[in-house]
This record gives structure tokens, sequence and C-alpha cells, in this order.
């Protein structure tokens, strides 16, 4: 999910404490990724990431760095429905906690905010889950697939 533009400085401090106490350096090809992936209201795959990027990333630093921004918490990797990896900011630089609509088509993956009613549902579920498993749940990420509008059309 996109950063409100009053939330990019606040980003960029966060990315920058966090690769800190992963003893990693926010370069300036880092600052460039995260400000892309900020500035997105869905994630991106590579591709979409290095046409957006100002400046022209070289894609073996853009993989590389989205490793590292992966390994520090900066960046989480979604996988779509096509096996093509999908960047977007973690939920915890964030604070925006979100699911996801997966098109089966066409591999879009779509940022999607659930209702109080769906998000206290699925705590519930999740105390359910582990009091039955003795697995301790501390988060849940829904991903539902379907067919986006635009595939839904053509067939």
């Amino acid at each position: 999910m996109s950063a409100p533009p009053d939330q990019s400085g606040h980003l960029h401090e966060q990315a920058a404490l966090r690769l800190a106490a992963a003893e990693q350096r926010y370069t300036s090809g880092r600052r460039a990724l995260v400000e892309v992936l900020g500035a997105s209201p869905r994630p991106l795959t590579t591709p979409e990431i290095l046409n957006l990027a100002p400046g022209g990333v070289p894609q073996s630093s853009a993989y590389r760095n989205l490793t590292v921004l992966i390994e520090a918490g900066v960046v989480r990797r979604l996988a779509g429905a096509d096996d093509v990896g999908r960047f977007e900011l973690s939920e915890e630089l964030t604070g925006e906690h979100h699911h996801h609509l997966v098109c089966a088509t066409c591999g879009t993956v779509v940022d999607v905010t659930a209702s109080p009613l769906l998000e206290r549902a699925l705590s519930e579920a999740g105390r359910v889950v582990a009091d039955e498993t003795g697995f301790v749940v501390t988060d849940h990420r829904i991903d539902l697939v379907g067919s986006c509008p635009d595939c839904t059309k053509s067939s």
C-alpha cells in the first residue's frame, strides 16, 4: 500500500534505521526503490520498479538492493498467481495493514483494506486455530484469488 505523501520523510527515516540495525547503508539506489514502492498503490514487479525508478537503477543492483531491503524488514516480497515476485513496503514500515486481491489470469496484485468486521473475524479465527494447534499466531495475511476487471471483460 502506498504511503501518504506526508509520511515520505518518516518512511525514509525508518528505512534508514532498519538498514542501520542490519549493518547496511541507506544508499541512493535503496532510497530510489523505497521511493518507488512508497508511491505505488499496489505491489510491483521488478520490471515495473525499474521502469519507475528515477535515474535508472541497474537491474542487477535492483535485485541485490531488494534482497537487502527484504532482509532488513523494509520491503516484503509477495508471490502472485503467476510465480512472479512482487514487492511492497512492509506493513511495519507503513503502519498500513492490508490484504491482496490476486488475478489468477494476469497475475496482477492489488492492495485492499479489509473492513473492521472482517479484521475482527480474522483475529478470532486466528485465536481458534492457535487454541487448537498450540501455534502462536501473531499476524494474518489474506490473498483473495480471482479475476481482475480487465481479465473478466476479455473472457
